[in-house]
């Protein structure tokens, strides 16, 4: 291997380490991003009478309630 061909290679791989540990240094909301995730229109369901049926649909056939924001059943296997 040639000292250009070697220096390439470390060169891409720091490249690649640098990219990969810097990918999650941005994760999660800051306390300023806050006040605009509390607005309306940011809300995960549009309708709360429809988010309220489908919660209502799910317990009849599921035999559960809530279970949206967690794993495990109404039959207790998990």
């Amino acid at each position: 291997m040639s000292k250009v061909n070697a220096s390439k290679i470390k060169l891409a791989l720091l490249t690649a380490v640098t990219v990969s540990l810097s990918a999650c240094s941005s994760l999660g909301v800051e306390p300023w991003e806050r006040d605009l995730l509390a607005k309306k229109e940011m809300a995960l369901t549009s309708s709360p009478v429809d988010a309220a049926l489908d919660d209502h649909i799910y317990f009849s056939k599921e035999a559960s309630s809530g279970g949206k924001s967690f794993g495990g059943g109404g039959c207790g296997c998990n």
